[in-house]
């Protein structure tokens, strides 16, 4: 929740005007900078009545936030649909406290990474196209800290993606299924209608503007499948490893499977 730019600065200057008192009151001060609302070229308790006495006996409410506004985190603000019951972000997460190059790897530690970026400098790092575009990938240590999303909004569970799924039009059984070929047009409705190319573009019907932001592995060349898939953790642990989705440019499926932990994928909000 936030508040609207003219409520802000009417707390600001409310806020102002008393520490100005304070300080008055503290030390005599007669250079105190803050709103003069009575224009009477001096800041002080009059200030402040005339502030109350504008805004009555209530204080300005902070809206609730609805979904389908953008939600400001970490410096940042993003894009959110309604899909269903459900609040989702419709854009992936771009939390960066530090970056790791490709070769650095854990289970147990949270580790950041962006698509092609090889250095360890997070301004350079945000500063690329791909992370513009793509936002940040991440080994699920790093997508299960609490800074990864706003208060009130989590990483999804694999049950959360299937209720969204269903609500696509997936039957319950192939929500449920683990391997390729499950649904029938639900990747295309979740894909974007742009970067994918000409062929593997989707229709966005669901808002989700899901992007082929690619995942990164340590074997062989760590890099893979940029404009051709998308690949998101759920917060669900399958034995040692942890479900994700990712969806292809060459179908409109969605495909449910586990990974190991320390791989580097993209990573959605969803809201409690």
């Amino acid at each position: 929740m936030y508040l609207t730019s003219r409520k802000y600065k009417a707390m600001r200057y409310l806020l102002t005007s008393l520490l100005c008192v304070f300080k008055l009151g503290l030390a005599a001060q007669d250079d105190c900078q803050g709103p003069d609302f009575n224009n009477d070229g001096a800041i002080g308790a009059a200030d402040i009545i005339v502030f109350l006495t504008y805004y009555g006996v209530e204080w300005p409410l902070i809206p609730e936030f609805s979904c389908g506004e953008t939600i400001a985190h970490q410096e940042y603000a993003y894009q959110t649909v309604q899909v269903g019951d459900q609040c989702w972000f419709a854009e992936n997460c771009r939390y960066l406290p530090e970056v790791f190059i490709p070769t650095d790897e854990s289970t147990t530690e949270p580790y950041y990474y962006v698509f092609n970026y090889e250095g360890t400098d997070v301004e350079a790092a945000v500063a690329t196209s791909n992370y513009e575009t793509y936002g940040v990938l991440y080994n699920w240590t790093a997508v299960m800290t609490s800074e990864i999303c706003p208060s009130g909004w989590h990483i999804p569970s694999d049950e959360e993606l299937q209720t969204l799924e269903i609500f696509l039009g997936m039957s319950e059984s192939d929500a449920a299924y683990a391997g390729c070929c499950r649904g029938t047009d639900q990747g295309y409705q979740m894909k974007s209608t742009t970067v994918w190319g000409s062929i593997g573009a989707g229709s966005n019907t669901s808002g989700l503007t899901c992007l082929p932001g690619g995942f990164l592995n340590f074997v062989s060349w760590p890099w893979n499948q940029l404009l051709t898939s998308g690949y998101w953790w759920t917060s669900s642990e399958n034995n040692s490893d942890v479900w994700y989705r990712s969806l292809s440019y060459s179908s409109g499926w969605v495909y449910r499977s586990s990974l190991p932990k320390s791989l580097g994928l993209s990573a959605r909000c969803i809201q409690d």
